[in-house]
């Protein structure tokens, strides 16, 4: 069998004609003609000594060695790009524009020191970062990046996952004489929570002591926010207890502003991931700055 860049060549050939369902669309999609996607594939069929595709006059599909085959095809030539993309991008300074997406509560307490890092160190690339409660979609093309804090929803996208945090509940100095005699999850059930509205159950939540011991409990929604930082600021104020993350919270803490309410309980906790959308080549700025990130 043939080795090298012309039977590489071969292979792209093959994909495009699997992927476009002809072989005049693979050749546009090639810029040759037909007849040279056609003699290719015919030779790589002779090469494997199989049938690949099934050719009619509107269009091509695959035999069931031909599928098989495209699929191991298609992971080849995806390596190779992302190594010849890699090799280009290692001899050369990084440049172009990162475009991302953040939590506005993450982003402003981890995501804009890692671009001002990133930045002082990549000094040719630009950073255009959105930050929202709302999940930004990844699926038009527009973004690069998405750093999701929580609990992963997009399960369909090639994701990292490059941290953790703690879930505290809290309150306000005021609120210390009335929850001094809290002694478990139970005895909250008459106090008002401000509800984080992005969550799915924002009032409810189940608390653990140890492996064996966890208690769930649905608290009074005093008010409805639908941002944390919101959702903090109500909390310094004394309107109720709150859920908040701990990059949120722990300097509030530190300071005395708000106190841990059952410290001995601890609530589930989160992951940070880099969400990437479903593009076969990955920049190297997008790696560099995850990279940043997770540090």
């Amino acid at each position: 069998m043939a080795t090298g860049s012309s039977n590489l060549n071969r292979l792209s050939y093959f994909v495009a004609a699997v992927e476009t369902g002809s072989f005049t669309a693979a050749a546009d999609r090639l810029g040759i003609t037909r007849a040279v996607v056609s003699h290719q594939i015919a030779r790589l069929e002779r090469e494997c000594r199989t049938t690949l595709l099934i050719r009619s006059t509107r269009r091509v599909s695959t035999t069931e060695a031909g599928q098989a085959f495209y699929y191991r095809c298609a992971l080849i030539l995806e390596e190779a790009e992302d190594a010849f993309g890699e090799l280009a991008e290692a001899v050369q300074e990084l440049t172009g524009t990162l475009r991302l997406t953040a939590p506005v509560d993450y982003g402003i307490g981890a995501v804009v020191p890692a671009i001002t890092a990133f930045s002082e160190r990549y000094p040719q690339c630009r950073v255009d970062a959105q930050f929202s409660d709302q999940t930004v979609d990844l699926g038009d093309g527009r973004l690069d990046l998405a750093i999701r804090a929580g609990w992963l929803t997009e399960q369909h996208l090639p994701a990292r996952r490059i941290g953790r945090f703690e879930q505290r509940l809290v309150a306000a100095p005021q609120w210390w004489s009335c929850l001094d005699g809290a002694t478990s999850p139970e005895t909250l059930a008459g106090f008002p929570i401000i509800a984080n509205m992005a969550l799915r159950d924002p009032a409810r939540w189940t608390f653990h002591r140890d492996a064996l011991t966890q208690q769930s409990v649905t608290l009074q929604a005093a008010l409805r926010l639908n941002a944390t930082l919101a959702v903090r600021q109500a909390a310094l104020a004394g309107a109720g207890l709150a859920v908040l993350p701990d990059y949120v919270v722990d300097p509030d803490l530190a300071a005395g502003r708000l106190f841990d309410v059952l410290s001995d309980w601890h609530l589930p906790r989160g992951d940070i991931h880099a969400v990437f959308p479903p593009a076969r080549y990955r920049p190297a700025r997008v790696r560099a700055f995850v990279e940043c990130l997770a540090q």
